[in-house]
């Protein structure tokens, strides 16, 4: 197994990395046996298929280092943790008065489809908070195979814009939870069609491509220059779908850590940005959900705790954890195995932070 490693004294780093300096304080001291430990279950395949692991505190890489051929300049596939971005392009774009607010109407935005289309009342008040928060009443469920809108129905289709906005109204059966019922007032259902719509908005909103608006108000002023969109059969960006660098991850994290602020400008709304990661729903698994954040439930010096993440299919995280001014990264290619996600908030837990103490 070939593995490229990169540690440097933390200051070299944060140039390299071109990640804020105002913010650096003394680099914490590690427990290198916690990180001896971690590298040797990554080289006898414990711990399998992760690429990356990158660990900042107080605005300073501690911890870098890169697994099974990826290198710092590796564009990493990870999947869903994209839409996290587009949640906070949203943001964004509440910020610059491209959209009014979270409780604008989906429909409004395709008027095309709306003429030709008859569309049930109950989804035609569909709003952007809906799709955010994995709450619509579209029939789509990911984790159903059976479901109108599952994403593998979606993919097929030459349209996914109209496959999704024709999608029937949810059913609840008698051992399903009501939305009145529900945490929140919200039934979840994890639904891909809700990102890769709320991308549709914004291309609607601002005029522009996705991936461009996306550089221009987001990671351009972040310093990310390499990344990949992916697009739709119909050339609409995928709310979903994006590759970025490890260090450019990290650089997402820290704009949440920093409440949307990044060397003296506010790209997102700090006010959004506190309900993107704040409990807005409750998954089937019992996490929290907030704008296309997962707020996972994860043990922290022998108690549970909250800990708000972007996830991905293959094991793929940014970790955010404000009090203790902390973001890591985790890059993995396990796409669709049942340990993916396991291990990759096992490194968390039983590597990096208690090498932090």
């Amino acid at each position: 197994m070939r593995r490229s490693t990169l540690l440097c004294p933390a200051l070299l780093l944060m140039l390299a990395a071109g990640l804020p300096l105002a913010t650096q304080a003394a680099p914490p001291a590690l427990d290198p046996t916690r990180l001896t430990a971690l590298e040797a279950a990554i080289a006898s395949d414990e711990i399998k298929q992760v690429t990356s692991v990158l660990l900042l505190v107080d605005g300073s890489v501690v911890y870098e280092r890169y697994f099974n051929g990826s290198t710092p300049d590796t564009l990493n596939d990870v999947r869903s943790a994209s839409k996290s971005v587009t949640a906070m392009l949203v943001g964004a774009a509440i910020g610059d008065g491209s959209l009014p607010g979270v409780h604008a109407r989906v429909y409004d935005y395709f008027p095309a489809f709306t003429r030709q289309h008859r569309v049930d009342p109950r989804l035609r008040n569909t709003t952007l908070e809906d799709l955010l928060t994995m709450s619509s009443l579209w029939e789509c469920d990911d984790e159903n195979a059976f479901s109108a809108g599952n994403e593998e129905r979606m993919y097929v289709t030459e349209k996914w814009l109209d496959f999704t906005l024709a999608l029937p109204v949810k059913g609840f059966a008698p051992w399903m939870t009501r939305p009145e019922d529900s945490p929140h007032g919200r039934a979840h259902a994890y639904c891909t069609a809700n990102s890769f719509v709320l991308g549709a908005v914004l291309e609607r909103a601002t005029g522009q491509r996705l991936a461009d608006y996306a550089a221009n108000v987001l990671e351009r002023p972040l310093g990310i220059t390499e990344r990949h969109w992916n697009r739709s059969p119909e050339g609409i960006g995928m709310g979903g779908g994006t590759r970025y660098r490890s260090r450019d991850l990290a650089r997402l994290g820290e704009l949440v850590l920093a409440g949307g602020h990044w060397q003296g400008r506010q790209l997102i709304p700090a006010d959004y940005v506190a309900a993107m990661v704040s409990p807005q729903a409750t998954t089937s698994n019992g996490s929290d959900y907030g704008y296309q954040w997962w707020g996972l439930k994860l043990p922290v010096d022998g108690r549970e705790e909250t800990v708000w993440a972007m996830s991905g299919n293959g094991g793929n995280y940014v970790f955010v954890m404000p009090d203790r001014h902390l973001v890591a990264v985790v890059t993995s290619r396990a796409y669709n195995r049942s340990y993916a996600h396991p291990q990759s908030r096992r490194i968390l837990t039983d590597f990096l932070l208690p090498a932090l103490r």
